[in-house]
Parts: C-alpha cells; structure tokens; sequence
C-alpha cells in the first residue's frame, strides 16, 4: 500500500512537471520570456532563480505553472502561439503512449485530455482565445464569455460523468 502511495504521489508530480516543462521548451524555442514556474499553488514556500526565471515551490502541492510573457506570445504568429499553448499537452500525449498500461500513462493521459477542455485557464481555454482573437482580429467580450461559459459546463458535464460511473 505505501508503494502504491508513493508511486502515485511521484507519478503525479513528474506529470505535472514534464507537462510545464513542455510548455518551458516550448515558449524558449519561440524566444517567448519565462517569467516565473513552480510547482503547487498557494503561499512560495521556497524560491531560486534560475536563467532569470523565478522558480518557487508553493504550499499546496497540487498543480504546477510556467508564468510567461503573455504580450510577447501574444505577438509571436498564431501557430507559434498555439506550439507553446499545446507543448504541454503533447508531452503528456507522448508520455502516456509510452508509458501505455501503467499509472503513470493513465496520469499523462488524463492530464492530456483534461487539459483539452476549454476550462479557463487550462490549456484548451487559452488556445480557444487565441484563435477567436485571430478570427476576430480583436478580443470580443461576448465571444470570450460564451467560451469561458461553455467550457465550464462541458468540465462540469464531464466531472458528473465522471463521478456517476464510480
């Protein structure tokens, strides 16, 4: 049972992690600045900087974020933006092909897909509002809502899905 524990609980972290340093590579190949990354949310616990990124450990250890310059990736060409935005995603994708049969693919592959709803700020959320931007040519409050709306209720159908089938 402690085995499980720990593999599960090591298993979920290196998911975390490799999603956030897809979109780390990501952004760095783009030449897109990172502000900030860590790992947990809530109060820093612990902080360094890194290669100018502020990398901290926060108290809540659920969750994991790279901060970028969000005006310079809004500037890079959309399918840049969109490489950055999806980095994460791919990763998890090839992990849990290559991990296929265990927990730590089930773990890839259901961050992968999790993060493929358009939830706000999950990955799906903001590579919709970038191309709505881009078919717009401009941020539309109506558009951006119906969106930032729909997602949460596709997450919601998705989460009550879920539990009814446990």
């Amino acid at each position: 049972m402690n085995i499980l524990i720990i593999n599960a609980t090591l298993s979920f972290f290196a998911t975390l992690l490799l999603h956030e340093l897809g979109h780390y590579f990501a952004a760095r190949m783009c030449d897109v600045p990172i502000k900030q990354a860590g790992l947990g949310w809530g109060p820093k616990l612990y902080g360094v900087r890194l290669s100018n990124v502020d990398c901290n450990v926060r108290l809540l250890p659920v969750g994991a974020y790279v901060q970028m310059d969000m005006l310079a990736l809004q500037r890079r060409p959309l399918m840049q933006q969109l490489f950055v935005l999806g980095a994460g995603i791919g990763v998890n994708l090839v992990l849990a092909g290559l991990a296929w049969g265990s927990l730590f693919g089930a773990l890839n592959l259901a961050l992968a897909i999790g993060n493929l709803i358009p939830f706000y700020q999950l990955d799906g959320w903001k590579s919709g509002m970038v191309i709505l931007r881009r078919m717009f040519g401009r941020p539309s409050p109506l558009v951006e809502w119906i969106l930032t709306l729909g997602g949460g209720a596709i997450a919601l159908a998705v989460l009550i899905r879920a539990v009814l089938n446990f």
